[in-house]
């Protein structure tokens, strides 16, 4: 699907490669013979440049540093970040908002990078994922400049920087890929003319410009795949993520789900189903692609239909702030819920603590999801853990690998209405939902810590071996 582009396409593909192809000769002379040395201790590099965003790609990162020491205790794990908080407040926060802690946190190290911004969306309003991904090798050369390690994980999804570190730096490369930058999923949206948070409907609504856009997604693709193919070890989140990172880089990915820590949701909340709250929790950082509006217009239509639910009912939407711009789309969030009238009705959550997550989870009934094609959602699996019934996206990881299609577990739902209605069925008809809240527990044991330490360890260990 991905190389049958137009001819113009492969050439124009080709070009660049061969440009990329000098770019990385001119610097493999540099780095061999100006810069380019290893540490004479084993040095594991974590390539994780936003490492307090305090997501679910976060957990990953600390719980695969976790993994890694167990491999090697010895080891360096060094992480490569643009972050300026210190070593011990990042321990910390590790600590207060994960609840992960380290074997050997004095082998844990941090490399700073200052030419972060070549990596933010607000930096490419126009061929977004092209800029963003270039700009991602100027990072990883500032990178190796600074140290290049044995062994360089990346856990962020910036395949353009694999041949950099693998061929330049003589590092082994390894990558845990959330979500493919590209996916025949938005090719297919491309070629429908379909709006969307990375279509815009001046694009979606003219075929000229469509068509143009369609050749730049598909010359990416090649590009995308040409890079993806550096990495030696490839892993991914979800069946969903494995088939387009399979059909656009080739190979066998393997499937390693995300740490998700059920064993001490399980056993610190209790289900009490009957003692639930009005509350419908949506757990998700404030990016663009987790759909937050469609939320806010999701409650509308439940009040509206059923009015008695206003009294009580409450959408508590939970997440990190990154930076300005999800400052800007919360204070969007608090406008939209103004004027829909739902002042009273929604509550926003920025950075709070597990403990406060908890009690959250503890008094919620239903889990709110409404991303499209979301690699994995790791926000739904603690949501299950926790006795919360989900109301998800009928896409991507949620549908492939937690919720499916078998409604035992909870729901899966596309447009407003069909979200409202699931909604108001789980609130007004409570004691039929009690066995699902039960089930949705027993589901979630496949996502826990010690699965995700066991299976990336099982699949990275290749790359530590005959090192130092």
């Amino acid at each position: 699907h991905i190389t049958k582009g137009p001819r113009s396409i492969m050439i124009g593909t080709l070009l660049l490669l061969f440009l990329l192809g000098v770019g990385l000769v001119a610097g493999y002379i540099y780095l061999r013979f100006f810069k380019f040395s290893h540490s004479n201790k084993l040095s594991i590099g974590f390539f994780h440049p936003y490492c307090t965003a305090g997501g679910g790609g976060e957990r990953v990162l600390w719980m695969a540093i976790k993994a890694m020491q167990q491999l090697n205790h010895e080891a360096f794990c060094i992480v490569y970040t643009g972050d300026k908080v210190t070593k011990a407040e990042l321990i910390k926060k590790v600590k207060d908002s994960f609840g992960i802690e380290f074997e050997r946190p004095d082998r844990i190290d941090l490399v700073r990078l200052h030419r972060r911004g070549w990596v933010e969306e607000s930096r490419y309003p126009h061929f977004t994922m092209l800029g963003q991904s270039l700009g991602s090798m100027i990072l990883a050369w500032e990178a190796m400049q600074k140290l290049t390690p044995h062994v360089m994980i990346d856990t962020m999804g910036y395949a353009f920087t694999y041949p950099l570190f693998r061929w330049l730096g003589g590092c082994r490369v390894g990558c845990y890929t959330h979500y493919p930058t590209i996916s025949t999923d938005m090719l297919d949206k491309i070629v429908a003319q379909r709006p969307s948070h990375n279509n815009q409907q001046r694009i979606s609504q003219s075929k000229t410009l469509s068509f143009a856009k369609q050749y730049y997604y598909y010359a990416f693709a090649l590009l995308y795949g040409f890079m993806g193919r550096f990495s030696q070890v490839v892993l991914v989140n979800s069946q969903w993520t494995r088939d387009h990172i399979k059909a656009i880089w080739g190979g066998n990915p393997h499937v390693v789900y995300p740490p998700c820590d059920t064993s001490t949701l399980s056993k610190t909340i209790p289900l009490n189903w009957s003692k639930r709250e009005n509350v419908i929790l949506s757990i998700g950082q404030f990016r663009p692609e987790k759909d937050h509006p469609m939320q806010l217009h999701i409650l509308h239509a439940l009040l509206t239909s059923h009015p008695k639910l206003r009294a009580d009912t409450k959408l508590v939407l939970v997440g990190s702030c990154r930076n300005d711009a999800d400052k800007k789309r919360i204070a969007g969030l608090k406008d939209l819920a103004r004027q829909l009238g739902l002042t009273d009705n929604v509550v926003i959550e920025t950075g709070i603590s597990v403990s406060q997550l908890r009690r959250w989870l503890a008094m919620a009934s239903v889990g709110l999801h409404t991303m499209w094609n979301e690699h994995f959602g790791i926000g739904v699996v603690e949501l299950l853990a926790a006795g919360v019934i989900p109301v998800a996206h009928n896409s991507g990881g949620p549908r492939s690998d937690i919720v499916t299609n078998n409604e035992t577990v909870g729901f899966l739902a596309s447009s407003v209405d069909e979200y409202a209605e699931r909604i108001a069925n789980i609130l007004l008809k409570r004691k039929e939902y009690a066995e699902m809240q039960q089930e949705g527990r027993n589901s979630v044991h496949r996502f826990s810590d010690e699965r995700f330490i066991e299976g990336f360890t099982a699949h990275m260990h290749v790359l530590l071996h005959n090192l130092v």
